[in-house]
């Protein structure tokens, strides 16, 4: 039998993840305004794709595309080939951010409760923000080097 405080931990991380995309997509509106973000858009955690294998991206993506996932954010998605690459980019790039932020936004909270409550509590609810946050922010920059390949053959295609 699972503790309470197991369920009670997995259950809060859920909710709070799902908060964590308000305020994700809150504070990168903001930071959209900055310099900085112009850094913040080229982000890449994960260089190798043997690395995002052993990881379990490829699962995940499937997940993202075959539930009812695939109906979050409909502005990522290539219809045909005059699509425009650069905003799909540009969408890419404000989800992942905004996962990122939300990730850390419930890390702080983990660490909070478990400092309040007990470091099992924290890290119970570590595996939703993983998976609602990390992942996914992770999926997009994966997704953003397939698009950064595809606009240079199409640049180099049109010169």
């Amino acid at each position: 039998m699972i503790p309470k405080h197991i369920i009670l931990a997995f259950i809060f991380g859920i909710s709070i993840s799902f908060i964590s995309w308000i305020v994700g997509m809150i504070i990168n509106s903001v930071l959209m305004k900055t310099a900085y973000y112009k850094k913040l858009s080229n982000l890449n955690f994960i260089k190798r794709k043997s690395l995002n294998k052993n990881i379990g991206i490829k699962y995940f993506k499937w997940i993202v595309k075959n539930t009812f996932f695939k109906f979050f954010n409909q502005k990522i998605k290539l219809e045909n080939r005059n699509t425009d690459l650069t905003v799909i980019r540009n969408e890419m790039t404000f989800s992942e951010i905004s996962h990122l932020i939300g990730f850390i936004f419930v890390t702080i909270f983990a660490i909070y409760k478990s400092i309040g409550v007990g470091i099992l509590f924290g890290l119970i609810m570590m595996i939703p923000n993983v998976l609602m946050n990390l992942y996914p922010s992770l999926l997009q920059q994966e997704n953003k080097r397939r698009i950064d390949k595809m606009m240079k053959r199409k640049t180099r295609t049109l010169n």
